[in-house]
């Protein structure tokens, strides 16, 4: 998703950012690019807004009863964190680049 104009961070990285600027646990500079490419971007804007009316929504219709711990178990045993680092030797010295993959596995019971 783009507007087509260029921006200093990508649509991609915001849309992947944007529940944690929502839920306002994005450090202080992440709001800041984020709440800047909202303002000059208009399909992040626009996916921005579903996205938080869908929380809303959400949240309106769960009200506040808490998640039972044996499905809250249930669903952090299906998560999987996996952290690559790639080290390469080159002439000016080592470069190092790393990946973190979650995934959510959900299986048929």
């Amino acid at each position: 998703m783009s507007c087509g104009k260029p921006h200093a961070h990508d649509c991609t990285e915001v849309l992947r950012r944007v529940y944690t600027f929502i839920d306002g646990e994005a450090t202080s500079a992440d709001c800041v690019w984020i709440q800047e490419h909202l303002d000059e971007c208009g399909p992040c804007l626009q996916e921005y807004g579903i996205d938080k009316k869908v929380k809303e929504l959400v949240s309106r219709a769960c009200g506040c009863d808490p998640v039972p711990q044996d499905v809250r178990d249930r669903m952090l045993g299906r998560i999987t964190t996996m952290r690559t680092t790639t080290v390469i030797q080159g002439d000016a010295g080592y470069s190092a680049s790393s990946v973190e993959v979650t995934r959510v596995q959900f299986d048929q019971e």
